[in-house]
C-alpha cells in the first residue's frame, strides 16, 4: 500500500496537475479510496500482564462523503467495507474480529484554489467490533469485544486531476480501546490506536 500511494502521487506530479476548481459553500465532496488500518505496536496486555496483545493490520475500499460550509470548512463522514483482523496473544493466534469504523470529522482546508491542497481533521469515531471467531488459546470460550468511542486526528492532500475530480492521499490516527471479556469477565482492555492510510479518488459537485 506505501509503495501504491507513492507511485500515485509520483504520477500525479509528473503529468502535472491542473488549476483545483475551488470547492464553494453547499458544494459535496464523494470519495472512493483504498485505506490501511494498522493498529500500533504496543495493543497491551490481558490477564493481569500474563498475555500480550498484538493486532495485525488490514485493508479494505473506504468511502467518504464531505459537506463544505465555505471555501475552507467542510465536515466529512467516513465509512469502509468491514476490515478482519487476527488477535494473537503471546504470539499465538487467538481470535479473528471484524469491525467498522465510521469517523465524522471537521476538517479545514488550506488553500482550495491551488493544485496541492493540504488538509488537517478532527473529529470523533465510533468503531464497532463483530463476527469474532475464538481458536488457538480460546477455542471453546466465548471472547466480547465492546465497541469503542474515541477522537480520530486527520491530515491529507488533496491533488487537482481535472475539472472536479481529485486524488487524496491521506492518514489518520483514531483513538481505538476495546474491553475484552471472555465468558462474560474482563479480562483487560486491548489499546489499538491505529494509524489509518491510503489513497481516494475524489468528485464533487
Amino acid at each position: 500500500m506505501k509503495q501504491m500511494l507513492a507511485a500515485a502521487v509520483l504520477a500525479v506530479l509528473a503529468t502535472g496537475t491542473p488549476a483545483l476548481h475551488a470547492a464553494d459553500a453547499g458544494d459535496w465532496q464523494v470519495k472512493v479510496g483504498a485505506h490501511v488500518v494498522d493498529p500500533k505496536s504496543n495493543n497491551g496486555t490481558l490477564a493481569d500482564g500474563t498475555l500480550k496483545a498484538r493486532v495485525d493490520s488490514d485493508w479494505k475500499p473506504t468511502f467518504t462523503v464531505e459537506y463544505y460550509f465555505s471555501r475552507n470548512l467542510g465536515l466529512e463522514v467516513l465509512a469502509a467495507l468491514p476490515f478482519k483482523h487476527e488477535v494473537k496473544l503471546n504470539g499465538a493466534k487467538a481470535a479473528e474480529t471484524k469491525h467498522l469504523p465510521p469517523t465524522v470529522s471537521l476538517q479545514w482546508h488550506f488553500l482550495p484554489d491551488a493544485k496541492v491542497n493540504p488538509f488537517v481533521g478532527l473529529g470523533l469515531n465510533y468503531t464497532r467490533f463483530f463476527s469474532t471467531d475464538e481458536t488457538g488459546p480460546l477455542e471453546g470460550t466465548n471472547l466480547d469485544l465492546d465497541d469503542s468511542w474515541g477522537l480520530a486526528a486527520h491530515l491529507g492532500v488533496d491533488f487537482a486531476l481535472k475539472d472536479r475530480w481529485s486524488l487524496t492521499v491521506d492518514a489518520r490516527w483514531m483513538d481505538i480501546d476495546t474491553d475484552v471479556k471472555v465468558n462474560g469477565t474482563k479480562v483487560g482492555t486491548v489499546n489499538i490506536d491505529p494509524l489509518v492510510y491510503g489513497i481516494a479518488v475524489g468528485y464533487r459537485f
